[in-house]
Parts: C-alpha cells; structure tokens; sequence
C-alpha cells in the first residue's frame, strides 16, 4: 500500500501531505466514506464540530481500530472550534464533545474554524430580526489561551487557525506560548493564496488546502470563469499526464508543499484522488495552472460587516 508523504510542524509530530475531508459529507454517507478511506490507505481524516456528522466519523474510526486495519497512533485526526464556543469557559467543553463523538482520547490537531465568533448558546449561526449574523466580541488572544491549555491537557496535540489573515495570525504569534502548527485556508488554482503562504513559510506554520478543487458543487463561482473542474486549462494538463482534473489539483497542492484535504463519499473517487503519488508536475504546469488565478474565492460566512471578518485584507 502507498504510505503518504508527511509534512513536519513547528512542534516537531508530522502529518500526512493528503487527508479525506468530510465538510458537506451527509451522516448517513461519511462512515463509509472513512472507513473507504482507510482501506485505500487515508491515515489522516479532517473533521469539525459544525459538519454535524463527527459520530459517524467516530464510527468508522473505531470500526476501523477494532478491525486492526489501523492503530489509534497511525491515524491523524483534526478537528475544530466552532465560532458560537470562542468563549474560553467554552473552548475546552467544545473540544470534549468532539473527543466524545470521534470516540478518540485525544485529537492531532485542533483549529480555529473563523476569526468571526458568533452569540454564544443555542444556534450555530445566530441571526437578528433583520436576518444578519449576531457577532460575539471575543478576543483572539483569550480564545488561543484556552487553546494551549487543551495542549497542556494532552486532549489536542497541536493547535492552529483556520481563515485568518496574516495580521490575525500575527497577533496570536506574537502573544503565543504554544505557536500555531497550521493554519487551514482555502486554496486552487483560481485562488493561490501566494502571499499567505510565503508568508506562512516565513513563520514555519505548515498550511491546509481546503476545497481544493474548487468547490465543484457551487454555483457562484467567478462571472466569466467556468468551474475549476471544467476549465480547459486544467482540463489540458490532465490530458498530458493521463490523469484526472481532480488528481492534478490534489498533485498542484502536493507540489507546492502544502497538506491537501479533498472530500468526496464516492468510493471510486476516494480511490482516484489517493492515486497521485506516481506522478508530479513539472515548472511549466505548474505555472500554467497558477496562471488561472482569479481570486475566485468560494468560501466565507457572509458576515462582512463582522468586525474579524478575514477577508478584507490583501492577505
């Protein structure tokens, strides 16, 4: 069986360069999913509170463990802070109702889903009369001492961030006893996120793609460009190494040296997008495909007016 690449953190444990991811995964669909996953040779498994569907996980996981087909220790498990438990009393609460459904003693990594925090209690997203989300105002700062305290507890082994900009994580940084390991962000070819990234290495904070290959399943994607899946460009270069659009996004993570979570609940494409460690893209692929740089972000809260709102920045 393939064994996948690891990248290593700041804090010295390492993860595997390629993960399933399970946003958008239905419950009833995602236990088979994982537990396709790990027979195809998946160790790393990117999980969140808000996906609603982390004891179906769970089960898989365990199934999987009690099979002997994986040991707890082979297995990289991330999971993250939803923004209505950015309150420190609530952080640590957070983390053990996702221990709790992932039936795990403790998780790889945990992240900062948003740096927008919503009214705490009840809804996940809590609107006004008016229909607009409610913001809760807690500090950064507060939020990531809570954080390395589940690190001190041994209930989370590394820590980092997810859609924060770089003048967010810089705050955390420069206040942090327990640096971020990683920080999660959206990235693809219409959406390259150079800057972030330099930015990061300069930090050494490894970085997750997420929605890796452009969000297939959406509809607003930029006016004028066709979906990420379907570009021509995309389309060509895959043609050239016998492979799929979706398993030359997955290798144009891999090449840039970023960690990669593509989701899907289809076994065959399970399978597809594990089969991507026989090939790399060559320089003028690669700069090929970060030519289609659109700013075709897909991913926010919708939530501008929110004074943390990320994506106001350049980067």
């Amino acid at each position: 069986m393939t064994s996948v690449p690891t990248i290593k953190f700041n804090n010295g444990y390492t993860c595997p360069v390629l993960g399933l991811g399970t946003w958008k995964s239905q419950p009833g669909e995602v236990t088979q999913a994982v537990k396709d996953a790990i027979d195809v040779g998946y160790r790393h498994i990117d999980c969140a509170h808000i996906y609603q569907n982390e004891k179906e996980v769970g089960q898989a996981l365990s199934q999987k463990i009690a099979e002997g087909v994986v040991q707890r220790g082979d297995l990289f498990i991330t999971s993250k802070l939803w923004c209505t438990f950015h309150r420190p009393d609530l952080v640590e609460p957070a983390v053990r109702k996702s221990l709790q459904d992932l039936q795990l003693e403790y998780l790889d990594l945990y992240l900062i889903h948003w740096p927008e925090g919503f009214k705490e209690g009840g809804d996940f997203f809590p609107r006004d009369a008016s229909g607009k989300l409610i913001p809760s105002h807690i500090d950064h700062l507060d939020i990531w001492k809570a954080m390395e305290q589940l690190v001190n507890k041994g209930l989370v082994r590394s820590i980092g961030l997810s859609n924060f900009n770089k003048r967010q994580i810089e705050r955390i940084f420069a206040a942090a006893t327990i640096k971020p390991a990683v920080l999660q962000i959206e990235v693809h070819p219409y959406l390259n996120q150079n800057l972030l990234l330099e930015y990061c290495r300069s930090i050494n904070v490894a970085v997750t793609a997420y929605s890796p290959l452009g969000s297939p399943d959406r509809s607003d994607t930029k006016p004028g460009k066709p979906l990420l899946m379907d570009d021509p460009s995309l389309k060509s270069v895959a043609d050239k190494y016998g492979k799929s659009p979706a398993q030359v996004l997955i290798r144009y993570a891999i090449d840039r040296g970023l960690i990669v979570i593509p989701k899907s609940v289809n076994k065959t494409r399970i399978s597809q997008n594990f089969n991507v460690f026989d090939f790399h893209l060559n320089s003028e692929d690669m700069q090929h495909l970060a030519a289609l740089e659109c700013n075709g972000r897909t991913c926010t809260l919708g939530d501008e007016e929110h004074p943390d709102y990320p994506f106001h920045d350049e980067y």
